[in-house]
C-alpha cells in the first residue's frame, strides 16, 4: 500500500472487510493465477466457464458486507430475543454442564472441529481414538456387542432400527410395533419412514407387542411418562413369534438401571446429548445405535474399528466401509453418509472425564432430586407415577395452569394432556429448583428441609432393574479425571491429526474452506445453546428471527420459493425434497409416479434416498467428457413416461464440470410430468452467478456443512436444508405438533438449529458480491491447481473452453498401468508432505479429485502443487529404474518418526527422501503416528472396541481371531 496517495474512506474499510479475510488470495494473487489459466479478468474467466443460459442477469437481492464487529452485534441482538428459562421437560432433551476443558478444548477448537471424515486412517487416529471410546461407552452401558459412532438423532436411529430389524428378522411381516411409551418425535420420524417402505407401523400398549406378528417391536426405557418397566418377558414373547426387540434408552438412566442387553434387546439405539451437549433447540446431538454382533455388517452408520499398521502397531481404521450406503448406492438399506463425529466426540470425553463413578453419581444426584420432589407432591395429594428414573408423571392436575404458573416462574414444565404434566429433572438441577417446582403446586419448603427430605425418600427403581454389572472398565474412562491429565489426553489426540488448522484439506466434492471464527462465537452463547427444541414459541423469538432470516437468505441464493431447515444431514435433505416429488404427484392423482433417473455420476447417496422413497432407480448413462448423456435422459424419461417421478442430478457435475445442456434436462423431464431435483453439494461454484430455481430445477437441498461455512467437525454435524419451488412447498416436513402432508424427517422441527448462527453469520459477513466473489476465486483455484499440474497429471474431465469448475479430477490410471503406483499410494505418499490426500477414486476409480475452495491462499495452492510436482518426480524415478518398483517411497507411505530414526534402514530409497521429500519440510513436519493401515485385515478381524493398554505394548495377538469386545 502506498502512502503517496491517500485511500479513501470506503477504500480503507474495504481492505479490513471480512470479505478479504475469507477469500485466501489477495488482489495481486488473483492477477497472477489469472495470468497462468490465460484470462485478463475475473468476470472474462467467469464467463468462460458457466453457461450463459444459466447465468442470473440480475445480483443477488441481499444486503452488501459487514464487519465481524456489526455482524455478532447484530446476532447478539437477534439472540437476545430468546428467553432462557430452567428447563423440565425431558421427553429425550435434557440439561448438562459442558465441562470447560472440553468446551474449549473440543468444540471451540479447530484441531477437531475442521477435520474431515476419518477415511485417511493414518491421519485420523485422534479423532477414531475418540470414536473408540463413544463406542465402548455405548456397548458398554447398553450391554450389546457392537455399537456405531454415531447417528443423527434418536428419531432417525430408531427408524434405522426398524429397517434393520426388518432385513434381520426371520418373520416375514410389514408390521412393526412401537410402544405408546416411545418419545412423539421418535414415532413422527418413524411414521414418515415406514410409508415409503410399505411397513405398517401399529402404536399401541406394551401388552398388545406379545400379541402382534411383527418383524420388530421398539420400546422405550425409560419410557417417555418416566417409567422403568420390565421388558424382559415381553421380549423373550417377541423373540418367540420370529421378531426382533429394539430399544430407545437414555444412557445416563442405564448407569444405575439393568443393560438391555441382559434383558433380551437385540437392537438399541439413543441420543448421547445429555452427556455434556446443549440443547441448541434441538441439534446437533449425537444419537448412536448398538447391537447384537450378528447384524454388524447390516448396521448403518460408520464403525470405528481396529486394525493394524505396515509396522504391527495397533490402528485404528473405518471398519467395513462397503457397508457405507454411499457406496452401495442403489443397492442401499439406508441413506446414511455422515454422522455427529463432534458431539460425538464431546460425549465420549464427558464420559473419559467423569468415568464411570462420575457418571453414577450424577445419575443419583439426578434421581434423588427426583425423588425429593415426588415425596413432597404426594405428600400434597398429586398422584405421582412409580418406578422412574428422572421424569415424575403427575395426573389429575389443571396442565394449562400448572404450565402458566410455570412459566410465570421462568421455568417450563411438560404438558402431556390437559389433566397431565411431567417434570424431568437433569444434571444442572438444583435443590432450588425443587424448591421453586414444590411451590407451583403450594408447598413451602426452605433449603435446610432438603437433606431431611432426601435422607427420608427411598429410591424409587424398581428394585428387579437395578443394574449390576460393571461398565466403562477400561482405563480410558477411569485415568483422565483431572483436568490437567484430561487436557493432556485431549491434546494428545488433537495432535495426531490433520485438520485444517495445519493444511489445505483439498477433497473434491466436500468444501473443506474456513470457518471463521467469527462465526463460530454465537454457537456457545447461552440464548442459542440452552433453548429446549420444544420450549414455548415465545420464547425463541431470537430463535425464529434468525431462522426467517436463513431460509429467507438461501432462497435468494438458490432462486427457489420456501426452504425447510429441518433435515440435519445432507442426506436428509434429498430424502425431504423426494418426499415432496411424490407427495405432490400423489396430490396430482399421479400415485403411479414411481422411476427416478440417477445418472451415473451421481452422488451415492441419491439413489440410496431415492430407495428410501419407495422409488425405483433407473441409471443413466454419461458421455466420454463426463458429461450427463442427454439424449440417453431423453429416451429414458421417454420410455418411462407415464411412470416417471424425478430426476436426480448434481450440478455443476460430480466430475467437475457446468453442463450445457441442463436447462434443456430440465425441460425433457418436465415435458413427461416428472420434477427435477438438483443436489446442491456443489453449490460452492454458482452461488450468485446462478440459481437453480431460476433454470428449472424443482427442489434442491443445500450442504450447509460445505458451501455455507458450518466446519465438518471430523465427519458431522451437517445440515441439509430442502429448498423447492412455490408447488412443492406444502409437501416439505412438517413441524413437530403441526399440519403438512409429508412428516417430520428429524427428530426437532428445526434439526441441528444450534449450529444455524454460522451460515447466518457467514452469507451476512460476505454479502451479496462476496458470496459472487467466493465462487469465482474457487473456480480460480481448482483450475489453476489443474494448469500447473497438467504436465504432470492430465485432468480426467473439463467443460468449455477447457476449463473446469471448482474441482478437478486427477487422472492417475495411466501412471498405475506404467509403474504400480496407484491413486491410494498418491494419497499415502501425501501425508509424508503434510497434506490430507484428495477425494480418492470417486467418481472414477484410480483417480484423485481435488477441490481447493476460495479460502485457500495462492501460498497453500503453490504448496500442495509442489507436493503433487515432486511426487510426480518420483514415479518418473520408478518409470526410468532409479527407484525400485516395490520399494519405494509410494508404496511405503507414510513414513513414521520412529521409522526414519529407526537405528536400521532396510529400504533402497534413502531415509532423507522419506522424511523430508522437500526441503521446506525440514522446518515444519507433520508426523504420522502410525504407518499405512492394513485395511483387509481389519475387515476380517473386526474389532471395535478400545483396545486393551497392553496391546500398545507391542502384543497383537487379541486380534487374531474375529472378534467384537
Amino acid at each position: 500500500m502506498s502512502h503517496d496517495t491517500p485511500l479513501s474512506l470506503r477504500e480503507l474499510e474495504h481492505h479490513d472487510a471480512f470479505v478479504a479475510r475469507h477469500i485466501g488470495p489477495n488482489d495481486a494473487e488473483i492477477a497472477q493465477m489469472l495470468r497462468v489459466v490465460g484470462h485478463e479478468s475475473l468476470d472474462a474467466f467467469t464467463d468462460a466457464i458457466v453457461p450463459g443460459s444459466i447465468r442470473s442477469p440480475e445480483p443477488l437481492a441481499l444486503p452488501t458486507a459487514v464487519t465481524e464487529v456489526d455482524a455478532l452485534a447484530r446476532i447478539r441482538e437477534i439472540a437476545e430475543r430468546n428467553r432462557v428459562f430452567r428447563s423440565f421437560i425431558g421427553q429425550g432433551y435434557y440439561g448438562t454442564h459442558t465441562p470447560n476443558v472440553i468446551l474449549r478444548n473440543v468444540l471451540e477448537n479447530p484441531g477437531w472441529y475442521t477435520a474431515y471424515t476419518p477415511y485417511q486412517a493414518e491421519i485420523s487416529q485422534g479423532r477414531m481414538e475418540a470414536l473408540i471410546n463413544f463406542q465402548t461407552m455405548c456397548m458398554d452401558l447398553t450391554g450389546m456387542e457392537i455399537a456405531n459412532a454415531s447417528l443423527l438423532d434418536e428419531a432417525t436411529a430408531a427408524a434405522e432400527a426398524m429397517t434393520l430389524a426388518r432385513r434381520s428378522s426371520r418373520l416375514k411381516s410389514n408390521v412393526f410395533f412401537v410402544s405408546s411409551g416411545v418419545h412423539p418425535q421418535t414415532i413422527e420420524v418413524m411414521r414418515t419412514r415406514a410409508e415409503p417402505l410399505e411397513i405398517e407401523l401399529v402404536v399401541g400398549d406394551d401388552a398388545d407387542a406379545a400379541q402382534i406378528d411383527a418383524f420388530g417391536v421398539l420400546l422405550q426405557y425409560p419410557d417417555t411418562f418416566g417409567r422403568a418397566n420390565d421388558y424382559a418377558e415381553l421380549a423373550e414373547a417377541v423373540h418367540a413369534r420370529g421378531g426382533l426387540v429394539a430399544v430407545a434408552v437414555d444412557l445416563l438412566a442405564l448407569t444405575l438401571l439393568k443393560a438391555p442387553g441382559e434383558w433380551g434387546a437385540d437392537i438399541v439405539v439413543g441420543n448421547t446429548q445429555r452427556f455434556g451437549v446443549p440443547f441448541g433447540f434441538g441439534g446437533p446431538h449425537a444419537a448412536f445405535m448398538a447391537c447384537r454382533d450378528a447384524y454388524k455388517r447390516s448396521m448403518p452408520g460408520r464403525l470405528i474399528g481396529v486394525s493394524v499398521d505396515a509396522e504391527g502397531n495397533p490402528a485404528y481404521r473405518l471398519t467395513l466401509q462397503t457397508r457405507e450406503q454411499h457406496i452401495r448406492r442403489e443397492k442401499a438399506t439406508s441413506n446414511i453418509c455422515t454422522a455427529q463425529v463432534l458431539l460425538a466426540v464431546m460425549a465420549a470425553m464427558y464420559a473419559v472425564y467423569h468415568g464411570p463413578d462420575g457418571l453414577i453419581r450424577i445419575a443419583r444426584r439426578t434421581h434423588r432430586l427426583a425423588g425429593i420432589l415426588a415425596g413432597i407432591l404426594r405428600n400434597a395429594g398429586v398422584a405421582v407415577g412409580e418406578g422412574f428414573f428422572d421424569t415424575l408423571h403427575l395426573t389429575g392436575v389443571d396442565a394449562a395452569d400448572m404450565h402458566h404458573r410455570a412459566v410465570q416462574a421462568h421455568m417450563n414444565l411438560r404438558v402431556i394432556d390437559a389433566t397431565s404434566v411431567g417434570i424431568s429433572f437433569d444434571e444442572t438441577t438444583t435443590r432450588e429448583d425443587v424448591i421453586a417446582l414444590a411451590g407451583l403446586f403450594g408447598v413451602q419448603i426452605d433449603l435446610d428441609r432438603i437433606d431431611e427430605l432426601d435422607a427420608g425418600t427411598a429410591d424409587a427403581l424398581p428394585a428387579a432393574l437395578l443394574r449390576e454389572s460393571k461398565f466403562m472398565t477400561h482405563p480410558v474412562f477411569n485415568t483422565h479425571h483431572s483436568e490437567h491429565e484430561m487436557l493432556r489426553y485431549i491434546r494428545s489426540l488433537a495432535d495426531k491429526d490433520l485438520a485444517l488448522d495445519r493444511t489445505m484439506i483439498p477433497l473434491g466434492s466436500c468444501t473443506m474452506k474456513l470457518n471463521a471464527t467469527a462465526e463460530m462465537i454465537p454457537i456457545t452463547w447461552p440464548e442459542f445453546a440452552n433453548i429446549h427444541p420444544l420450549a414455548p414459541a415465545d420464547q425463541a423469538l431470537g430463535y425464529k428471527e434468525l431462522i426467517d432470516g436463513l431460509e429467507a437468505m438461501l432462497a435468494e441464493i438458490t432462486g427457489y420459493d420456501a426452504v425447510s431447515l429441518q433435515p440435519n444431514s445432507g442426506a436428509q435433505g434429498e430424502y425431504a425434497g423426494l418426499l415432496a416429488i411424490r407427495a405432490w404427484h400423489r396430490a396430482n392423482g399421479q400415485e403411479q409416479r414411481d422411476i427416478c433417473l440417477i445418472p451415473e455420476s451421481a452422488h451415492g447417496t441419491n439413489p440410496a434416498s431415492a430407495q428410501l422413497c419407495g422409488l425405483k432407480v433407473v441409471v443413466t448413462k454419461c458421455d466420454a467428457n463426463g458429461n450427463v448423456d442427454v439424449e440417453d435422459i431423453r429416451a429414458n424419461a421417454e420410455k418411462y413416461s407415464d411412470r416417471l417421478a424425478a430426476l436426480m442430478i448434481t450440478y455443476p457435475s460430480t466430475h467437475g464440470v457446468f453442463e450445457e445442456g441442463v436447462v434443456e434436462i430440465c425441460e425433457i423431464v418436465h415435458a413427461h410430468g416428472g420434477q427435477v431435483y438438483t443436489d446442491g453439494a456443489n453449490m460452492n461454484a454458482i452461488v450468485g452467478l446462478a440459481q437453480p430455481g431460476k433454470w428449472g430445477s424443482d427442489v434442491s437441498h443445500l450442504n450447509l456443512h460445505k458451501t455455507f461455512c458450518i466446519p465438518h467437525g471430523g465427519g458431522g454435524p451437517g445440515v441439509g436444508p430442502c429448498a423447492v419451488k412455490s408447488h412443492l412447498a406444502p409437501y416439505l416436513p412438517r413441524a413437530f405438533g403441526g399440519q403438512g402432508e409429508v412428516g417430520m424427517v428429524s427428530a426437532a422441527t428445526f434439526g441441528s438449529a444450534s449450529i444455524l448462527p454460522i451460515s447466518w453469520m457467514y452469507i451476512t459477513l460476505m454479502g451479496r458480491d462476496g458470496l459472487r466473489r467466493a465462487s469465482e476465486i474457487a473456480m480460480l483455484n481448482a483450475n489453476y491447481v489443474a494448469k500447473r499440474l497438467e504436465p504432470h497429471y492430465p485432468t480426467l474431465y473439463t467443460g468449455r473452453n477447457g476449463l473446469v469448475a471448482h474441482e478437478c479430477i486427477l487422472d492417475l490410471r495411466p501412471l498405475e498401468k506404467a509403474t504400480d503406483v496407484s491413486a491410494e499410494d498418491v494419497a499415502k505418499r501425501l501425508v509424508d508432505f503434510g497434506f490430507h490426500a484428495p477425494t480418492l477414486s470417486f467418481p472414477v476409480a484410480g483417480t484423485l479429485m481435488v477441490e481447493p475452495t476460495e479460502s485457500e491462499s495462492l501460498h497453500e495452492l503453490d504448496r500442495f502443487i509442489d507436493a503433487m510436482i515432486q511426487i510426480r518426480e518420483e514415479i518418473r524415478a520408478i518409470e526410468d529404474g532409479s527407484l525400485d518398483r516395490e520399494d519405494n517411497p509410494l508404496k511405503h507411505a507414510p513414513h513414521t518418526a520412529a521409522q526414519v530414526s529407526a537405528s536400521e534402514w532396510s529400504h533402497a530409497y534413502p531415509r532423507e527422501l522419506a522424511a523430508f521429500p522437500l526441503p521446506s519440510l525440514r522446518q515444519q513436519k507433520y508426523w504420522p503416528p502410525i504407518a499405512r493401515v492394513d485395511n483387509i485385515y481389519g475387515d476380517k478381524n473386526v474389532f471395535c472396541a478400545c483396545v486393551p493398554i497392553n496391546e500398545y505394548e507391542g502384543e497383537i495377538e487379541a486380534f487374531s481371531e474375529p472378534m467384537v469386545s
